[in-house]
């Protein structure tokens, strides 16, 4: 199979990849690119309807205005933070 890219801007994205891993083989570009495609599309098939269902309450939590303030949410991250230490 033999493609062409006729793109410029596309062309350049993956003259990028080809720097990133170290490669100068484009069929190693496309087998890179597709395994982390096929990683990200096994990942949100295991946990994208956990996701969806927190951000399903989470929406909820707001509506009914139990969210954190803009002003107050640094020092809550920064609680959470110190309790998972």
């Amino acid at each position: 199979m033999k493609i062409e890219i006729q793109n410029p801007d596309l062309e350049a994205r993956l003259q990028k990849q080809l720097e990133s891993i170290d490669s100068d083989s484009m069929e190693e570009v496309l087998r890179h690119l597709l395994q982390t495609q096929e990683e990200q599309d096994r990942w949100l098939q295991e946990f994208g309807k956990e996701i969806k269902e927190k951000v399903r309450i989470g929406r909820k939590q707001l509506n009914r205005g139990e969210g954190i303030p803009d002003h107050a949410l640094p020092s809550h991250l920064a609680k959470l933070k110190a309790e998972h230490k």
